[in-house]
């Protein structure tokens, strides 16, 4: 057995390498018709909607739509892998059977079948002259092939974090090659270049029966008449049409919505190169946590990206909160006038498109009468509605908040980004105060970086009544939080309750969040965790 596994195991591999070649299209089928369902942001926010009543635990899968891309994208890229190497080795078989000219063998013969008239072959390389090289990039197959592999090639290495984070734009063109790609994909097996016995030769021609008779195929006397073949048919188009339909019923929908006039109300430039915009559009309705997809045309035509809902649902506006780290952000903000001193007249502002809002993780916060909110930098944009929107409900004595206590837990790394914030915190610091209910929020503000220069200051007015850095009552902490303690001290103030755990920020904090409430869900009370994913 090790003898035979030895000389022939390269052979059996690459006799069985069709089947190596069709399982992974098979698959690649499956998931290429997945893949655009995640993107599909109308349909999810339908669905959200729609199960959310049924099942919280169902919509809250539906905020991992952007994940669960990912996942697929990867086995995308797998079974392309092991669809291009079966192939290559099939074009090695298939030129070796032209070349062993041996009628004693099968593949020689079955490569002879049609040579004449070319009507029905099966071996795609038709002579021993023939360059497979040529066949590869020649046929429809090899074309459309090649083209979709540089697509998923391109998509994919642009799509790596680092690159997405500091090279947003080029992240953002590449990812359109997606149209070429699956141009590609419906194309790719109009060649029928795999092909099998056809229906009726397959009655005449038992394989079962007439493999060992090869020789005498079609002779006087024989019952095997020679197989006929023919190209399988082309099947992918039969999986992805459906979504590529849903897809562009989606753009249909973001076009609609895009060229609904949007008005710039005002505009603040706050500290830590922080651009808030509010605005106005007809009919826009909207939940605490949402976010909208935002075009500036006159930075750019093509480009759309995702900001975070900062004004509550209360509000005659609503609001975007928007760091300034990149091209597109530096060329908003100049268009803004971010970059002048004086006041940018109204009629010199540029115009907005808003494709909007959609649902996160961050609606269901009223749904849990204990909440942990924490956001980290920027990541805290989600919360300010969710805040703003619990101020205005007790501004007008609304009776109906199920929330009974909010955690917040604010981590930055610099003293600039508390600043923006901090008038939001102190109006809600006073309005509890003065209704009496300082038990209700509890705020915890970490400053996870300083300079020695700050740390003297702050040292000198630590007794001061007010915090030194964001004048609130209640202190601002330095370093990061002790999870296991805060954890544990909600988790015995609250036994028997479910409490809801909300995250906007890295991928780290989010795993040790998550490992928290795995450990911490006991004796009681649940942890409950939920994480933007946009």
């Amino acid at each position: 057995m090790g003898n035979f596994a030895a000389n022939e195991g390269l052979s059996v591999f690459v006799i069985d390498a069709l089947s190596w070649a069709r399982a992974p299209a098979a698959c690649l089928n499956f998931n290429c018709m997945l893949i655009l369902l995640p993107v599909c942001r109308n349909l999810l926010s339908f669905l959200r909607g729609s199960i959310q009543c049924c099942s919280r635990t169902a919509a809250r899968q539906l905020d991992r739509n952007i994940t669960f891309h990912k996942l697929v994208a990867y086995m995308i890229a797998f079974h392309t892998a092991v669809h291009i190497i079966a192939h290559l080795f099939n074009f090695e078989w298939f030129m070796g059977a032209q070349l062993y000219r041996n009628s004693s063998s099968l593949p020689f013969v079955l490569s002879q079948i049609g040579t004449g008239d070319n009507a029905s072959y099966l071996n795609p390389i038709r002579t021993d002259q023939t360059n497979p090289t040529i066949v590869m990039f020649t046929t429809i197959a090899g074309l459309t092939g090649v083209v979709i592999t540089l697509a998923l090639i391109l998509i994919i290495t642009s799509s790596m974090e680092v690159i997405r984070r500091s090279y947003f734009e080029v992240f953002w063109y590449t990812h359109h090659l997606f149209i070429i790609f699956f141009i590609g994909l419906v194309f790719h097996g109009f060649g029928r270049i795999v092909r099998g016995q056809t229906a009726t030769s397959l009655l005449e021609n038992k394989p079962s029966q007439c493999k060992d008779q090869f020789e005498s195929w079609g002779m006087n006397g024989t019952f095997c008449p020679k197989p006929e073949f023919a190209g399988n048919p082309p099947m992918t188009w039969k999986w992805v049409v459906g979504p590529m339909i849903l897809y562009v019923c989606e753009r249909l929908v973001r076009f609609y919505r895009s060229q609904q006039k949007v008005v710039i109300t005002k505009v603040v430039m706050h500290p830590s190169k922080t651009l808030e915009l509010q605005m106005k559009r007809k009919g826009f309705s909207m939940e605490v946590g949402q976010y909208v997809f935002m075009q500036c045309p006159c930075v750019s035509q093509l480009e759309w990206h995702p900001f975070t809902l900062t004004s509550a649902p209360e509000e005659d506006h609503f609001s975007v909160h928007i760091r300034i780290v990149g091209d597109w952000t530096q060329g908003l903000y100049e268009a803004c006038g971010g970059d002048k001193n004086e006041t940018q007249e109204a009629w010199k502002l540029p115009k907005m498109a808003i494709d909007g809002p959609f649902g996160t993780a961050s609606e269901d916060v009223f749904g849990y009468e204990v909440v942990m909110l924490v956001g980290a930098g920027i990541g805290v944009t989600p919360f300010a509605s969710v805040l703003k929107s619990v101020w205005y409900k007790h501004i007008q004595e609304n009776q109906n908040v199920f929330t009974k206590k909010i955690y917040f837990y604010w981590l930055c790394p610099e003293t600039q980004a508390f600043e923006w914030f901090a008038d939001l915190l102190q109006s809600l610091e006073g309005q509890m105060t003065e209704k009496g209910m300082v038990d209700f929020l509890s705020y915890n503000i970490y400053l996870t970086r300083w300079k020695e220069t700050e740390a003297a200051h702050f040292r000198v007015h630590h007794e001061a009544e007010n915090d030194p850095i964001t004048g609130l009552k209640q202190k601002t902490l330095y370093g990061k939080p002790n999870w296991d303690n805060e954890f544990t001290t909600i988790g015995t103030k609250h036994p028997e309750k479910k409490v809801g755990v909300f995250l906007c920020g890295p991928t780290q904090l989010a795993d040790v969040l998550e490992k928290q409430c795995l450990s911490h869900s006991e004796a009681g009370v649940k942890f409950i965790f939920n994480k933007e994913n946009f």
